[in-house]
């Protein structure tokens, strides 16, 4: 399985997928995680990518075709085709607290959403302006899949993050609990 990552520099979405492979890890997975970068600096668009297996991975290189796709900061989708390689069928996880109300962009993919936004708030993590939504993302995508355990991603985040770790631990179990999946959209 491949999984492809969108959101801006600060917002975590390296650790994300650093914390979710973690997570798949401990969960009995053979893991890669790798971050791409165009220019560092904080509010530029980044890409971070998982690659997990049951068996040995001997793959080295992007995700071209990835199965699924979180999105952290939903202002992305206006300038990235976030759709890009992505399998039919695939989830697509954005960052909202309600369904987009143009849903053209997402045919042929399974939708849900979560607003993580607000949840990170709600726990005190990062700033109104800058909330950082990495924990409550996992949570949500994990809810999503149903895999890996929401007690493997607690695990991952305690041994990954080094602040606010019980309010990062309820960000990631109340995503988890209330991300919306809306399914196939035609």
């Amino acid at each position: 399985m491949e999984i492809r990552f969108h959101g801006r520099g600060g917002q975590g979405t390296v650790l994300a997928s650093v914390i979710l492979a973690k997570a798949f890890f401990q969960f009995g997975y053979e893991v890669q995680s790798f971050p791409l970068f165009g220019v560092e600096r904080r509010g530029a668009p980044v890409e971070a990518y998982l690659r997990l297996s049951e068996k040995k991975i001997r793959i080295c290189s992007n995700v071209y075709k990835p199965d699924h796709i979180l999105v952290q900061d939903n202002k992305l989708l206006n300038h990235v085709d976030i759709t890009k390689g992505l399998k039919p069928g695939g989830w697509i996880l954005l960052n909202l607290p309600r369904l987009p109300s143009d849903l053209e962009p997402f045919k042929g993919f399974k939708l849900a959403f979560v607003p993580a936004s607000q949840i990170a708030l709600k726990y005190g993590l990062g700033s109104k302006t800058h909330p950082i939504i990495n924990t409550a993302m996992v949570g949500a995508f994990a809810g999503i899949l149903d895999m890996p355990s929401l007690e493997s991603v607690e695990e991952a985040i305690l041994s990954e993050v080094p602040v606010k770790q019980p309010q990062n631990v309820d960000a990631s179990r109340e995503a988890f609990e209330s991300v919306e999946m809306f399914g196939l959209v035609d």
